[in-house]
């Protein structure tokens, strides 16, 4: 009898495969790494083969660790970074070029246009999301008009477009899985959030024809069968989708609405469940579809806020400046000195998101003295992590007209309690780091479970889930509102 499921998190440099129990227990996981691509400054790029290489071996690995077999699969949930976007052959199954990633500003200059357009207003309210080039819709614009033969192949009726997750479940299917689900499609820019479709004027701004695109899905539909794999046996339902934060949310049981998590990955991402119905932000938050479940006919909604440099701001002070030489050193170097000594990091490595949306801002390194050392610059990055979703979430809570609780934490950096005490302390506010803070993964193998019903509802997902530890606020009110004053003035220098 099958007694696992297979959750694969495709992240933004590695992918993750995980085996969950039906007591909600990672039982075996493995991550598997690949390169990063860096054509020219601010250009961010995977390779496709890559990318699946990954996934096969993590399967591998991660059955092979666990002494399983494919026979104990009873679904595949597949939760994938978002906006990251490529285009395939259909029927060839070859890239057309790299995939281009969440976090490249090349389409910068294409989407400053649609501002000079004044389109800003008409895409936020049919889209939910800002004009930004971290969305998939003018990567996929890029794609077809600066890739030879694009053009020729796709008036042939060759091309497919996807994020990964499409492109995984094409590949885990033999290529007869064509879909996305509903959460992953509202990162594209190209789907109307009021009615969970393609929209019309939305392909005809972005040049993207209607034909390439996937079907839109539920989150819990079973979306195909493995098939061809070797890894795994053919037949086995793929049964859960979401894009990873929305998954995180759902991992993390964040069913109601006004319940909240931050993901501290590669980027930092905070989601809050806003209800059934789309909630436009005063301030320059997104509106996303958090999760739409098959047996009901309601949407679930979020508001989302993110920056797009957090981990890999520690990854930039281990590979750029060698001041560590494990990620993993940063929590013992900052905690070597009491304050960041004035020192200030503003972590723009690519531009600012929410609530700036500032696609020219720079990072920033400011307040040294002669007496600055590396523990001083370490603990600065802690801190500025915790800043920067502490400005998104006071947007969020304004946005919503209702006080924060408690936050969720997740992510590889959850497990840093310097980083976790600083969110509490900056942002006032009870943090809970549950036991299993790899819920992108449980989200992914929740929807999953459901799909099949090797969970029978949110009831028993709700049992799962447990709180590792509390964090609460040390700092005083007038102490944060100093904090914040400082961070705000650092963050208007990169701004200029």
């Amino acid at each position: 009898m099958a007694k696992y499921i297979l959750a694969i998190d495709q992240g933004t440099t590695g992918t993750t495969v995980s085996l969950v129990s039906a007591e909600g227990q990672i039982v075996s996981r493995h991550k598997e790494e690949f390169p990063q691509i860096y054509p020219q400054p601010g250009w961010v790029e995977h390779n496709s083969n890559d990318i699946w290489k990954s996934a096969l071996t993590s399967i591998s690995k991660v059955l092979t660790n666990a002494s399983a077999s494919g026979s104990d699969i009873a679904a595949v949930g597949i939760t994938n970074q978002r906006e990251t976007v490529l285009i395939w052959n259909r029927k060839t199954g070859a890239p057309i070029h790299n995939a281009i990633v969440w976090q490249c500003r090349r389409t910068s200059e294409f989407c400053n246009g649609l501002k000079k357009r004044k389109l800003e207003k008409t895409i936020y309210e049919k889209t939910g999301l800002v004009v930004d080039a971290y969305f998939s819709g003018s990567k996929i614009n890029w794609l077809l008009k600066n890739v030879s033969g694009a053009q020729g192949q796709l008036k042939r009726g060759d091309l497919a477009a996807g994020t990964i997750d499409t492109f995984l479940m094409w590949k885990l299917s033999q290529g007869e899985v064509f879909k996305t689900d509903v959460s992953n499609a509202s990162r594209t820019q190209l789907m109307n959030i009021d009615k969970c479709e393609w929209d019309v004027e939305m392909l005809r701004i972005f040049g993207v024809p209607k034909e390439i695109l996937p079907q839109i899905c539920s989150s819990n539909e079973i979306f195909g069968h493995t098939k061809g794999l070797g890894v795994l046996p053919d037949g086995i339902p793929i049964s859960g989708v979401a894009g990873d934060q929305q998954a995180a949310l759902f991992g993390q049981t964040c069913f109601n609405p006004g319940e909240a998590k931050c993901t501290f990955g590669t980027g930092s991402f905070l989601l809050i469940n806003s209800g059934n119905k789309p909630k436009l932000s005063k301030s320059k938050l997104l509106t996303t579809v958090a999760w739409r479940l098959k047996d009901e006919k309601k949407t679930t909604y979020a508001l989302e806020g993110g920056a797009f440099i957090c981990g890999a701001a520690v990854q930039w002070m281990r590979d750029g400046l060698k001041a560590i030489s494990r990620s993993s050193e940063i929590e013992q170097l900052a905690n070597s000195v009491a304050d960041t000594g004035g020192v200030e990091f503003v972590p723009a490595l690519t531009g600012l998101g929410a609530p700036h949306w500032d696609q020219d801002a720079r990072g920033l390194i400011c307040g040294l003295t002669r007496g600055t050392t590396s523990a001083h610059l370490a603990r600065a990055t802690l801190e500025a992590m915790a800043l920067q979703n502490t400005e998104i979430l006071i947007a969020m809570q304004k946005d919503l007209s209702t006080a924060l609780k408690s936050l969720r934490v997740d992510g590889g950096a959850a497990s840093n309690n310097l980083l976790m005490q600083t969110q509490s302390d900056y942002l006032g506010v009870e943090i809970l780091r549950p036991e299993i803070i790899e819920t992108t993964s449980a989200g992914a193998a929740y929807l999953a479970g459901l799909g099949i019903g090797f969970w029978n509802g949110l009831n028993d997902i709700k049992k799962i889930w447990k709180v590792e530890r509390e964090f609460k606020p040390k700092i005083s009110s007038r102490d944060r509102r100093v904090r914040l004053e400082k961070w705000t003035l650092a963050v208007k220098r990169a701004r200029l």
